[in-house]
């Protein structure tokens, strides 16, 4: 009788410091062909700098996974509490030129 494999079970463990957070509401992404960088900071009004408090280097895979985890879980978010509006972006409106239907002459 054969028995179904074993999960390998992932402890994860988060320092104190680490679990407290650090709030963002800026961010920057630059990548190399081997890698992608996301810089998380904080713009704040009446200063001038944005500080970087976090950079997270990671390869173009698991920044694909990211993108994906993250867009799952902006569906559930929205699916539970409603649509998250960006503020900026205009609803239902097409981006860029518009066609004329008048004609010279």
């Amino acid at each position: 009788m054969s028995q179904p494999p074993q999960q390998n079970q992932l402890n994860i463990k988060i320092d104190e410091k680490v679990g407290e957070g650090t709030y963002s509401n800026f961010f920057l992404i630059t990548n190399s062909p081997s890698e992608f960088i996301l810089d998380f900071g904080r713009i704040l009004p009446g200063i001038p700098d944005a500080k970087i408090y976090t950079r997270v280097v990671t390869t173009p895979q698991h920044a694909k996974q990211f993108l994906q985890a993250l867009e799952k879980n902006i569906e559930n978010f929205e699916n539970q509490f409603g649509e998250i509006k960006v503020q900026g972006q205009q609803e239902n409106r097409p981006v860029g030129f518009k066609p004329d239907n008048k004609v010279n002459g």
